[in-house]
């Protein structure tokens, strides 16, 4: 259908001619984007006039006038239809009523979202005087029908009125915007973006626009009109797929999204969504930062002119060779030359960020159109300002930002633009991969006190992840471009070599912590062979944590700290020239000899729960650098758990088989998650008249033998459950006369299915010579409840018995590793051990 047919359609008497053109429009693949925009605006407009026409009669001094987005003629498929009946007041309200009615419910009967008003020119305007948001969707009134005029007064009225309040309405604003990005977020981070309500979405171009017609200040136009139709590209796109009035991108939609708009896949969308924030978000920056300024000097100049004749002066102070600050921005000096002076635009950032001050947005655009290319290598000066800038700390932040806005980071470094603003579908991740890079060096930043080469720290800290534009493993990627980039930025070869190292293994102190047995000499030992040296043991120490704290919340904790820290002593020592000592078996507790007693005098399971905390600070290493006061965070809840090798009569022979997995299931029936699990054993002398003797290897044959387990576990929300509840389930458990997995199944059929992504399929592998002692079996899945338990069942299925577990769960994903012996404590062959890991996997698949 063409455009004249759609307009012929609308102009049917009644408002099916109108719901079939709109239909037919929204049908047109061909019309996306601004046109088909456009196109429903008029459509819409050609309808309402019909409406308006036809019930007005010979009413005089009234107008249809639409506001808002419909206003500026931006109508997505599912929009509401914002509208204001205005009138001089000289018809009698009656008439104005029944002429509303006749407009309005016909709107209605099509299922159409409207916001509508009834209201005088003064009625208007003392409206917009009390309501901001209503003053801003005034600044947009265009005319529908009826008197041309009324609507012309209404526009010159509240435009005249909106400059007149402008300084005292824009400070409002900006809390208003400030607010709604507390509360929804940065666009350009989110994996589920509001594209309206987000820092840097649609209502923040709104704001932008309203402070450009107040004439006090202006955006920067360049991008801003491309980044906002983008934007709103992408909402029509989703309001055709979902069929529903949404401003938020949820995980589900975004492949049909990104089909409907051509683009290759998810992460291709959420790319050009973040990219078109920033620009959005960094115009909003510059924007409020200049109505500051001449709201400040519009309160300071009248009394300078008083005081002083002529103009007054200007304040410049130096911060570098050829930076100054100027009213609060930092600028270029008079005598600085920026085509002669290739380090000019780090020397600027650097005096920036270590002033806490912004750039100024001519100095960025001046340093980005006029800068020569840095020469290769680099010289010193421009490497010691590059690390000057990654060592200021949060200020880093909105100068890289600047920077990077107009393209000077990208120049810089040229392998930036395989990172940015490239999205990380882990929910543990916190940002996009390039923010999470700068943030790392932010955090990195506060530990540089604890390493003897602090500039490699910050350097390695912006390229850890710079791996992850490119295919395959992002560690062995980004150790290639780590080298590469050190040599360009005049790094020599040794601590290239240091840089890559630490690119390199930047996972490897946190994945073996939590993932393998730290009394191993194997494990130790790999660790050191793969570190090398002191030094660099020390600066991977704090490039870990300073990664984990620029992630997120749930990467880093006390419990993974303590590990890590006990993990890099080990390695020190093994550096330093000890042989890594044998593990010795542990000598029980006075608690866990009391509960091992108490097991084997009732032939059944005894436990006990207790909460453990640990000290760390809890806003990280920023305040620790500052002194701030440390908080108690709870590591979670330590079970001991103590069974009888051989229970009481009647009930199953030994309990050594199917610990793990009754324990398991028990725990998530009871919704507590595991995050690591020991077993030992401890032989009691008969008679029970002395100290239980540790023996792990005996402990299951052993008649007067005891199974001890420790682990650690997390309430997934609400309080701990009772202990002699979890005793009694787990009896149950073990004596098979509870069905854990119907039990599961049960809870599960209990809550319906939300649609989501579909997780990738489990991976099972064997790690290779990761001890002596033991095989090792490391199961990557989605987190679920009773996967520890399904994983228990098929790895005890196969006559194997688990010596430890350690559980890690990283947002929505569990990386498990389980030690297991064959029957006689022995590890496992290579081929027995690859049909196991196999086994596990179809378990899990199935």
């Amino acid at each position: 259908m063409t455009s004249t047919d759609v307009s012929t359609a609308a102009e049917d008497s009644g408002p099916g001619g109108y719901a079939a053109a709109r239909l037919s429009l929204l049908q047109q693949e061909a019309r996306p984007g601004p046109s088909r925009r456009k196109a429903l605006s008029a459509l819409t407009d050609d309808w309402l006039n019909g409406l308006f026409t036809a019930a007005a009669g010979g009413l005089r001094g009234v107008a249809l006038v639409a506001v808002g987005g419909y206003g500026r003629g931006e109508l997505s498929p599912r929009s509401d239809l914002d509208l204001l009946l205005l009138h001089d007041g000289s018809a009698p309200a009656a008439d104005i009523a029944r002429l509303a009615d006749r407009i309005w419910y016909p709107v209605w009967d099509l299922g159409l979202d409207l916001d509508h008003s009834v209201r005088t020119l003064g009625e208007a305007r003392r409206t917009a005087a009390d309501d901001l948001k209503a003053q801003l969707g005034l600044l947009d009134a265009r005319h529908l029908a009826g008197d041309l005029g009324t609507t012309a007064a209404l526009r010159t009225t509240v435009l005249a009125d909106w400059r007149n309040q402008a300084p005292k309405r824009l400070p409002h604003l900006r809390e208003l915007c400030e607010e709604r990005a507390e509360r929804a977020g940065e666009l350009q981070y989110l994996l589920e973006p509001d594209l309206k309500e987000a820092r840097g979405g649609l209502r923040d171009a709104t704001a932008l626009r309203a402070v450009a017609a107040s004439w006090l200040a202006d955006a920067p136009r360049e991008g801003l009109d491309d980044a906002r139709r983008r934007l709103l590209d992408v909402r029509d796109a989703l309001h055709l797929t979902t069929g529903r009035s949404t401003d938020r991108l949820a995980l589900q939609e975004q492949d049909q999204v990104a089909a409907a708009l051509g683009l290759l896949d998810a992460d291709t969308l959420l790319r050009q969504v973040y990219e078109s924030a920033r620009t959005l978000s960094y115009a909003a920056d510059v924007t409020w930062r200049e109505v500051g300024r001449v709201l400040r000097s519009r309160s300071v100049r009248p009394r300078l002119r008083a005081m002083l004749p002529g103009k007054p002066p200007v304040d410049r102070s130096p911060l570098a060779e050829g930076v100054v600050e100027q009213d609060g921005e930092v600028g270029l000096a008079r005598a600085a030359r920026p085509e002669r002076d290739p380090v000019l635009p780090l020397r600027a950032a650097a005096a920036a960020a270590q002033a806490g001050l912004p750039l100024s947005l001519h100095t960025v655009r001046r340093l980005a159109a006029t800068t020569r290319p840095l020469p290769t290598p680099w010289p010193a000066e421009a490497r010691d300002q590059l690390v000057t800038l990654l060592g200021a700390g949060r200020s880093t932040v909105p100068v890289w930002e600047a920077l990077e806005a107009e393209g000077l980071i990208t120049r810089l470094l040229p392998d930036w633009e395989r990172v940015r603003c490239r999205p990380q579908r882990n929910a543990v991740h916190t940002w996009t991969v390039d923010r999470h890079l700068v943030e790392t060096a932010v955090r990195a930043a506060s530990l540089t006190r604890r390493v003897s080469r602090p500039d490699l720290l910050l350097v390695a800290a912006l390229l850890h992840d710079i791996g992850k534009g490119w295919p395959g493993d992002h560690s062995v990627a980004g150790e290639i471009i780590t080298r590469d980039v050190a040599g360009r930025l005049g790094f020599d070869r040794h601590d290239t070599a240091v840089l890559a190292t630490l690119v390199r293994h930047h996972l490897l102190l946190v994945e073996t912590a939590t993932r393998r047995d730290l009394d191993d000499p194997a494990t130790v030992r790999s660790v050191a062979d793969a570190v090398g040296s002191q030094t660099t043991l020390e600066l991977l120490h704090a490039l870990t944590e300073a990664d984990a704290l620029a992630t997120g919340p749930a990467a880093w904790s006390a419990w993974r700290d303590s590990l890590v820290t006990d993990l890099v002593g080990r390695v020190g020592a093994v550096l330093a020239g000890e042989e890594p000592e044998e593990p010795a078996v542990p000598a029980p507790t006075a608690e866990q000899e009391r509960l091992a007693v108490e097991a084997y005098r009732t032939r059944g399971p005894v436990l006990a729960l207790h909460a453990r905390a640990e000290t760390l600070n809890r806003d990280g290493a920023d305040d620790a650098a500052d002194g701030a006061d440390t908080g108690q965070e709870p590591l979670g809840v330590e079970l001991v758990l103590a069974l009888p090798a051989r229970p009481a009569q009647g009930a199953r022979e030994s309990y050594a088989m199917g610990v793990l997995p009754a324990v398991a299931g028990v725990l998530a029936l009871h919704r507590l998650t595991v995050r690591t699990a020991e077993l030992s054993g401890v032989s009691l002398p008969r008679g029970l008249d002395g100290a239980p003797r540790s023996a792990p290897a005996a402990a299951a044959d052993d008649p007067a033998g005891v199974l001890l387990l420790n682990w650690r576990v997390a309430a997934e929300y609400g309080s701990l459950p009772q202990a002699a509840r979890l005793r009694a389930d787990l009896v149950r458990a073990l004596d098979g006369s509870l069905d854990i997995r119907a039990r599961l199944a049960e809870r599960d059929a209990a809550y319906p299915r939300r649609r989501g992504i579909t997780a990738p399929p489990p991976r099972v592998r064997v790690a290779p010579a990761a001890s002596h002692h033991a095989t090792v079996i490391e199961v990557r899945a989605q987190d679920a409840p009773g996967l520890l338990h399904r994983i228990g069942q098929a790895l005890e299925g196969d006559g194997l018995r688990v010596r430890s577990a350690h559980v890690s769960t990283l947002g929505a994903n569990a990386v498990d590793a389980f030690y297991v012996t064959d029957a006689g404590g022995r590890p496992l062959g290579e081929e027995e051990a690859a049909r196991v890991a196999k086994g596990v996997e179809e378990a899990l698949r199935g």
